[in-house]
């Protein structure tokens, strides 16, 4: 694996995110979203279809005048109308998408001849409006491959800077994509045109798409925040960049600490509520109830935690207790809250919640096992028994 490679995270929450069915961000929320993705260090944004509307227009053209750091890009059909809009925003780049699988042609009403004769003119048209231009192959894992060559050679010939492998309907592996990514760079002799990867999630693997891309060899792939798109979304930006950071030897210097900020943003702004189980920023992902996994993240974090909560913005760790939990982290929690009982209460009391927790079918909340814990200590302080002082151990942090 070659990772000397300059790799890029090409964001398109703001455009393709917002092509899911239902969403509308405002422009005061697309502002505070691209400010978090220009803090996290994400080198472009995709920011927006100017073709639209006039005021898509002048929403693309506020937010890139708003001094961010990060290239801007529009995306536009291959057609003369819409470069020109997207010329108005004066963004940096622009990513023009052609069909190239029979079923996307043909969908189009289009032929692999018209886009033959117009690539050269609409590419021209496009240098001579941006710094940077890139081509999307749309389809491009239902392409016949022998034609996904010719069209990304001429793209090279016409001096592309940026070619995008498009897998529309979410319907490679990460062998395929490995396989399609390494194929489409041996077409190329030495160009320096760069290979871009856009996968969406159709089958649940974007993420490992986008992985599998880059170590293949391509030099950046396109995200979104919470992998928000069409139908089953996109690559989620969180995910891919945390899986680049703990999985890859890549240089990964992207500021992570913003991510659950970000994504809890992006679910207000869209209104598509995240699984609780979402990997990375999930409320779960980070609570434990296990008696076996408590036991052992009270001894070392690692144990059962690929990275620390504060690596993405959140708080502690924490422990909810219910029908799978253990004496070992009950009676810690317990002493955190300075209420200390004997080993016969504490077994006690365990049984007590489990059998409260399969009935409720959910864990019980703190409160909640504190109340109970409360009743065996007064019992145990009319018995005249000894309450030992506390000091609060580091490695309780997770109450």
């Amino acid at each position: 694996m070659n990772t000397d490679r300059t790799i890029k995270i090409i964001d398109s929450t703001l455009r393709d995110g917002e092509q899911a069915p239902g969403v509308v961000f405002s422009l005061n929320e697309k502002l505070n979203i691209a400010q978090k993705l220009d803090e996290i260090g994400i080198e472009e944004l995709e920011v927006g279809s100017p073709f639209i509307s006039e005021n898509e227009i002048n929403t693309i053209k506020t937010i890139i005048n708003s001094g961010f750091n990060f290239r801007s890009s529009c995306w536009s059909r291959a057609r003369f109308d819409d470069i020109e809009a997207a010329s108005k925003t004066k963004a940096s780049g622009i990513n023009i998408s052609y069909p190239v699988s029979d079923i996307q042609i043909a969908a189009l009403g289009k032929t692999k001849d018209w886009i033959f004769m117009s690539m050269p003119i609409i590419v021209k048209f496009a240098k001579e409006r941006f710094e940077y231009v890139s081509l999307g192959a749309q389809d491009a894992s239902r392409a016949d491959f022998d034609f996904l060559c010719q069209y990304i050679k001429m793209a090279d010939e016409l001096g592309v800077h940026r070619l995008r492998i498009a897998d529309t309907v979410g319907i490679l592996n990460p062998f395929s994509t490995q396989r399609l990514i390494q194929n489409s760079i041996k077409s190329l002799s030495k160009s320096k045109m760069e290979i871009e990867f856009h996968g969406h999630n159709d089958l649940g693997m974007a993420t490992a798409n986008s992985l599998s891309a880059l170590i293949a060899g391509a030099n950046s792939v396109s995200v979104t925040v919470n992998g928000l798109g069409e139908r089953s979304g996109n690559a989620a930006l969180e995910e891919v960049i945390m899986a680049l950071k703990l999985t890859t030897d890549f240089d990964c210097l992207y500021n992570t600490s913003i991510f659950s900020e970000l994504s809890y943003m992006v679910e207000k702004a869209s209104g598509r509520k995240l699984q609780s189980s979402k990997p990375i920023v999930g409320e779960m992902t980070h609570k434990h109830e296990s008696g076996i996994h408590t036991s052992s993240l009270l001894k070392d974090k690692k144990s059962y935690e690929p990275f620390s909560p504060n690596e993405i913005g959140k708080s502690e760790s924490t422990f909810v207790f219910g029908t799978h939990s253990g004496s070992y982290a009950l009676n810690a929690f317990l002493e955190y809250n300075s209420i200390f009982l004997n080993q016969k209460d504490l077994k006690d009391l365990l049984s007590k919640i489990k059998q409260i927790s399969t009935h409720k079918k959910t864990n019980l909340t703190n409160s909640e096992v504190i109340e109970l814990a409360a009743s065996y200590q007064k019992e145990e302080s009319k018995r005249n028994s000894p309450i030992l002082l506390f000091k609060k151990n580091k490695a309780l942090s997770y109450f």
